[in-house]
């Protein structure tokens, strides 16, 4: 014998566990979980004020940002409107019609005749821009596109 049980072994002790335990207990377990949960969610909140973004933390999905960038690293954003997006900058944006985020590098802006920034992204690890990944029609992405900037990350192992 190992030592090692197996799973199904596991989850059948742990509910043995749970139907020994008083309703005191049990009560006590249920609000500690609450109490985990809620604090998660409001040091998420915390950080969404704190950094003006949706999304203050994203995993990057695809290898498109490689060597920058790999899948699995985490990207900590800011999305402060006052700050002037610039070329060369990693953006993390939201297409219509399309629930993910893309996280890419700002490669070209474009100032309307109103003052207004347009600008356009590419994948370092793509071959073209992303027009192909904006909405139909779509030609360049406006600041209300922006989740966010990446501002640090921490590799994934």
């Amino acid at each position: 014998e190992t030592g090692h049980q197996s799973p199904k072994m596991d989850i059948s002790s742990y509910f043995d566990e749970v139907r020994r335990m008083n309703k005191r207990q049990l009560f006590y377990q249920v609000l500690n979980f609450g109490m985990i949960v809620s604090s998660a969610l409001m040091i998420w909140k915390g950080l969404m004020v704190l950094t003006h973004s949706e999304s203050p933390i994203v995993v990057v999905l695809s290898g498109s940002m490689e060597p920058a960038f790999f899948r699995g690293d985490l990207l900590f954003l800011t999305n402060y409107q006052e700050d002037p997006l610039e070329a060369g900058e990693v953006v993390v944006f939201k297409v219509e019609g399309r629930e993910i985020p893309i996280v890419h590098r700002i490669i070209k802006l474009h100032e309307q005749a109103d003052g207004q920034m347009k600008f356009l992204t590419k994948g370092d690890n793509n071959q073209v821009d992303d027009r192909g990944l904006y909405a139909s029609g779509q030609m360049w992405l406006r600041r209300k596109d922006v989740v966010g900037r990446a501002r640090g990350y921490v590799d994934c192992f």
